[in-house]
């Protein structure tokens, strides 16, 4: 992968765990519902363009609330 490079991602996401997960959730909602939040992309596919949006700050980590229960803990 050229573009966006791998450390200025993380510059941005504090690990590169938390990288892919965020990618992957994102690359599979614009692979199903649309909503891209670019004007332009240079990347055809889907986890590239969920890279870009990282890159540019489009698309941040969300907070978790420590009382928030999933329902895989249930």
């Amino acid at each position: 992968m050229l573009y966006p490079s791998v450390d200025s991602l993380k510059s941005k996401i504090d690990s590169k765990y938390t990288l892919v997960s965020l990618a992957s959730k994102r690359a599979r909602q614009l692979q199903e519902e649309g909503g891209e939040r670019l004007a332009s992309y240079q990347s055809l596919k889907y986890v590239g363009k969920a890279l870009e949006e990282v890159a540019c700050g489009a698309l941040t980590k969300e907070e978790q609330d420590a009382a928030t229960i999933y329902e895989d803990e249930i």
